[in-house]
């Protein structure tokens, strides 16, 4: 009789240990999503502590040298995202994604692997990361499953008291491979692409550089120095990437219920094409829809280098736009993962167009 007793006991304890886990877990979980329905994609100081010396987490400082000033988070690795972009002068774009191919040599030339959960990181200098964007976009489009930024970067971290460290991680070179079925090329789109989709209401165009370049009114430089085209893609409504921010000073991201309101009238269940002059502020245009948990997001990597080229025939408008719908971007198909979904309609993805775009263009040049 005392043994059942004891063990009951025992199963008792067990029980209630396994629900004080339960509790700390999904409270850390909690903390980590903030509310965003892509809340994975996103890391605080607190969390990255907490997680700092998991197996299978790696840190990466992506800041370039021009922004580095000596001072990482300890453990962290330097990768500098620069290195993701190369400049194609034949065609007068400077920042290119390198490839998948290229990519894939990269991250494991830094230690890092398919199953590695990578904690990206700039500074609020930097944009509060609008550079790591850029590699999550990388890794996103290559199928990488676990990876965050850190918001406000390494400035999050020192004012959270953590100590610094002035020298990175010296890791081994890798393999990192990833299948070929995982590897989205949808995340990417160029000028032709876009073009030939112009008035397909399926896709919704979003600019995210300021009013001013969006109305043509301060123009963007081509790579040579001249004027680019003024304006920008016809049907593209603008939403500066800074507007995301709680301000200008911490460069905080808004809360879930204020970003929704900010994008009211997006449709999540139609693509999102970002872009903006080098694809920089597109990637954070980008990595903003996918914590808010839209899927089918994707990148114009050449941005208005290539748009705005007065050596292609692609239209330019001047005129401002919103988006068409009127509730909050938030259905039930989003949820922060899984592949870039068909479209509805076969035709999107067809090459074919339908009604082209009316109103405010200015001179295509070339």
């Amino acid at each position: 009789m005392a043994q059942k007793q004891s063990v009951r006991f025992i199963v008792i304890a067990v029980l209630l240990l396994l629900g004080v886990w339960w509790s700390l877990a999904s409270a850390d979980r909690g903390a980590a999503l903030s509310g965003y329905p892509g809340g994975r994609f996103l890391a605080t100081a607190d969390w990255v502590k907490q997680h700092h010396n998991d197996p299978g987490l790696i840190i990466v400082d992506v800041r370039d040298d021009e922004h580095f000033d000596g001072k990482l988070i300890p453990g962290a690795i330097r990768m500098p995202w620069i290195e993701f972009r190369y400049t194609d002068r034949a065609r007068g774009i400077d920042g290119v994604f390198v490839g998948p191919a290229r990519a894939q040599k990269i991250l494991g030339s830094y230690g890092i692997t398919r199953n590695d959960e990578v904690v990206l990181y700039d500074s609020v200098d930097r944009d509060g990361g609008a550079t790591a964007s850029y590699v999550f976009w990388v890794l996103d489009l290559l199928g990488h499953e676990k990876m965050r930024i850190l918001e406000r970067g390494i400035d999050a971290w020192a004012e959270a008291g953590n100590e610094l460290a002035t020298t990175p991680r010296q890791v081994e070179p890798l393999l990192y491979q990833a299948p070929a079925a995982e590897i989205d090329l949808r995340r990417q789109v160029d000028g032709r692409f876009i073009y030939d989709r112009l008035g397909d209401v399926y896709y919704q165009l979003l600019d995210v550089r300021s009013p001013g370049e969006y109305l043509g009114e301060n123009p963007n430089p081509a790579l040579d120095g001249s004027e680019l085209k003024r304006g920008h893609i016809p049907t593209a409504v603008n939403r500066e990437y800074t507007s995301n921010w709680v301000d200008q000073k911490s460069k905080a991201i808004k809360p879930y219920s204020e970003l929704l309101e900010h994008y009211r009238g997006l449709d999540p269940s139609k693509a999102v094409i970002t872009y903006c002059h080098s694809a920089r502020r597109g990637s954070y245009g980008y990595y903003i829809l996918r914590l808010m948990g839209l899927q089918d997001v994707r990148l114009y990597d050449a941005s208005w280098y290539e748009w705005g080229s007065r050596q292609r025939y692609f239209p330019a408008e001047t005129l401002s736009r919103e988006f068409t719908g009127k509730a909050l971007p938030k259905p039930g198909m989003i949820g922060g993962a899984g592949r870039v979904p068909a479209p509805a309609k076969k035709a999107a993805d067809s090459g074919t167009t339908s009604e082209q775009p009316k109103g405010g263009y200015v001179s295509c040049g070339g």
